[in-house]
Parts: structure tokens; C-alpha cells; sequence
């Protein structure tokens, strides 16, 4: 058995309606991109997901929705089905139940789409089609993902595989596949190297937008006396439990909320991973969580913002002590003057 990927191009209001029709037909998956779902998500105010600057305008208008079918020996089967996935026929203008050979299939995809363009515009149509291999995807993806050394002592690494160590190195189990962090990112990476270089068995550590948990994990496996890890994200924080939990780092703290309802005022570090525009709204009341001599660890800003932050910071009456930059990204340690 071999798999077909079929592309079709369509427009917002249309791509409901083309989803449905490649669902009657039998397809055995669809995966729909729209770049005006992904400009709400952005635009959202609620939303802490970041978007470089005319990101939202190189995603264009174009819908695109990718149908895979099942490619038998005598034909591909287009069997529709019901809700509940059932084979079923009734008397529709997209329901089948025929074995056509692909170039047919394609031709009845098309000549649906054309019916289609009666009442909806449906765009560019039908683009192209390719097979794919049909090999085991839970898996096949894991040979991209293997241990790194995100800092000095600190490797990460996944759940399958067993890193390679030197001595005073430390291990953070974590596996990819969360929209929280895995370390990959490079403003994760600055904040483990500074925190490398920091923790100490005293330090109170606030891990404001915790995500994943990765950065109080690394923490806690560094010594820190005591961690807070908060996330407006439940879910989120839901991740970040389990991460601790396979970890041995259940002594972490995990909750639901924002910078004003963390449990404590007297922080030594505080480290904020998340976005520019945050980091800047919330730098005046950081000041009232750290203890006196407590540190601001801050990072997820792009370098076009970098002034913005900075002035925030200074408002704030932060001192920067350090700046790290890799790539666009950059990361701050400061204190208070």
C-alpha cells in the first residue's frame, strides 16, 4: 500500500467546506493550513505567542489543505463516511463508493471543486500531489531529536536515549513533542548558561512562564534551596508537573497565575522567559518580588525590541549587568541600583 498526499489551495471561506468534501470522499487524513487562524492566535491580546515583524504578512491569504489516501494495488478507495467514520452512501453531490486509479481520483477531486466554485470561491484548486512513505511517523521523527549540551553541566536529553556524561554533569529528561520548550530555542539556552553559572544551594528562584519547566528543572538539579515555577498557561503547568515528576524534581512548586500571584516577595532570582513586549509591561513589578541583592534573569526578546526592554528595565531602576545575544535573541541579567 502506498500513500498519496494531495494539496489543494483555497481561500478561508471556502476551506470548511473543501475539507468536507476530501472527508466524503474517503480520505483517511486532512491537515489544514490557514494563515488567518494563525493571525488570530498572534493578535490575540490573551496570547503569549510571539511573532517576528511582518511574520503575519509573508503567510499571505492562501489556505492550504493536504488530503491523504490510501493507495491500494487496484486503485485508491474512496469509501465516504459518517461522523462516527462508518462507511455510508447516500445521494450527495460529493458522497462515492468506487476504486479509481489516482489520475481519476484527481480528476474527480478537480471536477468537485468546480462544482464548488458555483456558490464558494475555492481559490487556486487542486496543486499538486506526491506520495509519501508510509513508515512509522511515531518514530521515524526521534532520529532529529537526540541529547545536547544546553550549558556546562547541563545536558538534556530524551526519554529514549541515554546521554553521554562527564563527570559534575547533570541530566534533564525531556522529550519534544510540547508547544512549552524542550531547550532547542536559543533564549532557553542563554537563560541555562547564566543560570549555570549562578544557582547556589540558597537561592529562592521564581520561574516566571515556567512552560515546560525545563529552566526549574535545571535548577533544582543545580541545587537552588527552593523553586517557583508559574505559568498563566494550566496547561502548561499540567506539563511542567510531569517534566518534574520524571525528573525526581517533585519539590518544585508548579501553579497557575501571573508575576502578582507568586507566593513570596523575597526572591533572590527571578527568571522570565517569554516574550519582549511582557518583559517590558512587567518590569516595574518585579522590583517587588526580588529580595534585596535578587537578580532578574530575563530573556524571549528579540533584538528589534531589545531598546524597549532595556528603557523598561532602566525605568524600572534595574542595572543591566549582563547582555547575552545569540542570534537575534537576547538575554539580561540585572539588579537593582
Amino acid at each position: 500500500m502506498k500513500w498519496v498526499e494531495i494539496t489543494i489551495v483555497t481561500t478561508e471561506e471556502a476551506s470548511e467546506a473543501v475539507s468536507e468534501m476530501l472527508s466524503q470522499l474517503g480520505a483517511d487524513g486532512i491537515a489544514v493550513s490557514d494563515p488567518f487562524e494563525i493571525a488570530r492566535i498572534i493578535e490575540d491580546p490573551a496570547s503569549l505567542t510571539y511573532a517576528d515583524e511582518g511574520f503575519i504578512e509573508s503567510l499571505g491569504t492562501d489556505v492550504t489543505v493536504k488530503a491523504y489516501f490510501a493507495e491500494e494495488d487496484d486503485g485508491i478507495h474512496l469509501v465516504p463516511k459518517n461522523e462516527d467514520g462508518d462507511n455510508f452512501a447516500i445521494a450527495t453531490g460529493n458522497a462515492v463508493n468506487k476504486i479509481l486509479p489516482l489520475d481519476e481520483t484527481l480528476s474527480l477531486i478537480s471536477s468537485k471543486l468546480q462544482e464548488m466554485s458555483q456558490y464558494l470561491p475555492v481559490g487556486e484548486g487542486l496543486k499538486e500531489h506526491r506520495y509519501v512513505e508510509d513508515v512509522d511517523w511515531a518514530n521515524e521523527w526521534k532520529k532529529d531529536y537526540t541529547s545536547f549540551r544546553i550549558s556546562d553541566r547541563v545536558i538534556i536529553c530524551p526519554s529514549w536515549e541515554e546521554a553521554q556524561t562527564k563527570e559534575d554533569d547533570i541530566v534533564v529528561k525531556l522529550d519534544p513533542g510540547s508547544a512549552f520548550g524542550t531547550g532547542t530555542h536559543e533564549t532557553t539556552s542563554m537563560c541555562a548558561k547564566i543560570l549555570d553559572g549562578m544557582v547556589t544551594s540558597e537561592d529562592k528562584i521564581l520561574d516566571l512562564g515556567t512552560g515546560s519547566g525545563i529552566l526549574s528543572i535545571i535548577c533544582d538539579k543545580l541545587g537552588a534551596g527552593k523553586i517557583e515555577a508559574i505559568d498563566i498557561d494550566p496547561l502548561a503547568v499540567d506539563v511542567a508537573r510531569e517534566n518534574c515528576i520524571i525528573n525526581g524534581c517533585e519539590d518544585i512548586d508548579c501553579y497557575a497565575g501571573e508575576l502578582k500571584d507568586a507566593k513570596a516577595s523575597d526572591y533572590s532570582i527571578v527568571v522570565a522567559n517569554i516574550i519582549a513586549d511582557i518583559i517590558a509591561a512587567i518590569a516595574s513589578d518585579v522590583p517587588s518580588k526580588l529580595k534585596e541583592g535578587g537578580r532578574f534573569v530575563c530573556s524571549g526578546i528579540i533584538n528589534t525590541k531589545k531598546e524597549k526592554v532595556e528603557q523598561a528595565l532602566k525605568d524600572a531602576g534595574f542595572t543591566i549587568l549582563e547582555k547575552h545575544e545569540k542570534n537575534d535573541w537576547m538575554a539580561y541579567v540585572c539588579a537593582l541600583t
